[in-house]
């Protein structure tokens, strides 16, 4: 028997390779299929079966792509309806993997089709659940995400989600190793940890989801408190994986054109295209194209152009590190941008030796930051609202990355004010969307909060309200 978690970290994101007597399966692959394929290979196996254990959201599944190769069916749980040839598990049927047993096991609640897979050994023993959405380590799947489509309350989603748990997964052995669809990063939940795998009675005793005596009214609440609004490109990555999407070979061969520095300019003036600039917020900050967003490659790439530039269908122009064309192009078909148009040839050297407009990004040292703040300062601090609560510069006001767009109002027009994150990567993010609004009068403190604290610039401390 083999078992392996082939983990994306750009996206957090888990998708697992199963084998035994030449036979696999792939549970939720991603987009960009060659690694199954060349596993199952290098084995001398066949897959058998492409699991999805639900209606991804924040990325676009591989499933169709891969049962084109293989001719493997794709296995969804009981309610799904999808566009293409599927196979409708129903609650508790069972599916053979040379010596193993895969049951689906229906539990609704992250979305209405949620399903978890449990496999079995040999001897027919439970070995291990993979749980897609429906438990994580250390949280469960947010159950607001589906309401819209279908129809239903995130309450009632939630209570789904709570009797799921409690009927299909707690009663399983303490011993069942829990293969999650997510670790910390993603946008699925609220508190996954840092670790990929664990066993279900750990998840027992550590997630607040779980505890023993909580009621379900407990569990609502506590499930559906502190949500934030999911990123806007979610719906669509939905849509995609029940509907189908482009070949992901096809998106790459389109979208490696190249295009001098005057080739780029006018499709830019003449287009509503965005110029992304990926390079690295030190490189972006000396100097990039006027009007480019930056969202650096080596960051939390993917999710941030979804959450940020919103629409899949949003045509871009790349500005990119020489030799990384293809991984951008790939990272972004991942979570459904099809529509880039091309890169920018020789990257932004190209640009400056032609002699064209440049900009930049005023920054400036936690140092310099300390001795500058007066009691009237304007500090906007774009971490999360769950990093702001923890511990933040008692002036300062949160205005989430994600949502800096719906904040513009806030920014002042004339006077110079400050931005900064935990680390420097999403303040360069906002710096160059503000600019692109239009709002230049910032001052970037690099390092952003680690360094802040390192300097000992006073922070507030959060305080847990006392009940009275």
């Amino acid at each position: 028997m083999v078992i392996e978690q082939i983990y994306t970290g750009c996206l957090a994101q888990g998708a697992y390779y199963i084998e035994s007597q030449g036979e696999a399966a792939i549970i939720d692959p991603l987009r960009e299929i060659t690694t199954y394929l060349k596993k199952a290979a290098k084995n001398g196996a066949q897959i058998k079966y492409i699991f999805e254990t639900h209606f991804h959201a924040d990325f676009v599944s591989g499933h169709l792509s891969l049962s084109k190769k293989t001719n493997a069916p794709i296995v969804f749980g009981p309610t799904a309806k999808t566009h293409f040839e599927s196979i409708i598990a129903t609650d508790g049927q069972q599916f053979l993997l040379g010596e193993l047993t895969i049951i689906a096991l229906h539990t609704p609640g992250h979305t209405t089709e949620s399903t978890t897979y449990l496999l079995k050994d040999k001897e027919g023993k439970d070995q291990a659940i993979f749980s897609g959405d429906t438990l994580f380590l250390g949280d469960v799947g947010r159950p607001d995400l589906a309401q819209k489509a279908a129809k239903i309350t995130q309450e009632q989603l939630a209570g789904m989600l709570y009797k799921s748990l409690r009927t299909k997964i707690m009663p399983l052995a303490d011993d069942v190793i829990i293969y999650p669809a997510h670790g910390a990063g993603s946008a699925c939940g609220k508190n996954l940890s840092e670790e990929t795998v664990g066993t279900l009675g750990e998840q027992k005793k550590l997630n607040y989801a779980l505890r023993e005596n909580m009621t379900e009214a407990e569990f609502i609440k506590e499930v559906t408190e502190g949500l934030l609004a999911p990123p806007k490109y979610f719906p669509l990555n939905v849509k995609m994986n029940k509907e189908g999407y482009e070949d992901f070979e096809d998106v790459i061969k389109r979208s490696q054109k190249e295009f001098s520095a005057e080739e780029l300019e006018e499709i830019a003036n003449h287009s509503d295209a965005i110029i992304l600039d990926v390079r690295s917020q030190d490189e972006f900050a000396k100097g990039h194209i006027p009007q480019s967003i930056f969202i650096g490659i080596d960051g939390s790439f993917a999710p941030w152009v979804g959450a940020l530039i919103g629409d899949v269908k949003q045509p871009l122009l790349l500005v990119v590190p020489k030799g990384r064309e293809r991984e951008t192009i790939t990272r972004l078909s991942r979570v459904g941008f099809d529509n880039t148009l091309g890169t920018l040839k020789g990257g932004f050297e190209s640009w400056k030796n032609s002699g064209k407009e440049t900009n930049q990004v005023k920054s400036i040292t936690a140092e310099e930051f300390k001795n500058s703040i007066v009691k009237n300062t304007k500090i906007f601090d774009v971490r999360k609202p769950v990093e702001f609560d923890s511990e933040h510069i008692p002036q300062a006001s949160n205005t989430p990355l994600d949502f800096i767009n719906e904040h513009l109002e806030e920014f002042p027009k004339q006077k110079e004010f400050y931005v900064h994150c935990a680390g420097g990567y999403r303040s360069m993010i906002a710096a160059s969307v503000l600019k692109k609004r239009g709002i230049h009068n910032l001052l970037n403190v690099e390092l952003g909060f680690k360094a802040i604290k390192d300097v000992g610039i006073k922070t507030t401390d959060y305080v847990c309200p006392t009940t009275l």
